[in-house]
């Protein structure tokens, strides 16, 4: 822009001596001044374009500054979402295998109280059978010992027998002792029948 209006300046000077007008001062006076205006408009301006063309280096530093900026949350943002999605994996993994995990519990839980009703539907049965076997085992022992009773009541009534009564058993004519002694059998027949274990 300078060598612009040194150019334009030479090119005012040479038009003004070619032309034979240095001889009016005011004229000469009237171009002085145009070209101190048009020198000052030419700093001016140059001053302008300068500031312009700082802002502009200026805005270019920002905006690549803003790029790099950019790009560097860009990546941050990238990362994240790759963080994130990763972090949603595995919580989604987790979840998989603690659901598994209970599920496994779920059927370990179902098998035990299986076996746990089974195993108490066996204990219930062997007690009615422990139950019903003490049962028995005290009737067959009350039976035992009254046949115990029975058993020493005809080994007494043997150990009574004497000779006479065993005679007497045998006598043809009238029989009255021997169906004694067989009533008395016949009785004790009853009694072991009604002691017996069916």
């Amino acid at each position: 822009m300078r060598t612009l209006s040194l150019l334009l300046g030479s090119l005012m000077v040479m038009t003004l001596a070619h032309s034979g007008v240095l001889a009016q001062d005011s004229e000469l006076d009237r171009l002085r001044e145009a070209l101190r205006n048009a020198t000052s408009q030419n700093r001016s301006l140059e001053d302008q374009r300068n500031a312009a063309q700082t802002r502009i280096t200026k805005l270019e530093a920002d905006n690549a500054a803003l790029k790099t900026q950019l790009d560097r949350v860009r990546a941050q943002l990238k990362q994240l979402q790759q963080d994130y999605k990763q972090a949603v994996n595995e919580f989604n993994e987790r979840l998989e295998e603690r659901n598994q995990t209970l599920e496994k519990w779920k059927e370990a839980y179902t098998q035990a109280a299986v076996v746990a009703r089974t195993k108490d539907a066996e204990r219930a049965r062997f007690e009615e059978e422990a139950n019903a076997f003490k049962a028995s085992t005290k009737t067959c022992t009350d039976k035992n010992r009254e046949l115990v009773k029975v058993n020493k009541q005809i080994l007494a009534d043997y150990k009574n027998v004497t000779l006479g009564d065993a005679l007497l058993a045998k006598e043809p004519v009238t029989g009255l002792w021997r169906t004694r002694v067989q009533n008395k059998l016949q009785d004790y027949d009853e009694k072991i029948q009604g002691h017996s274990v069916p």
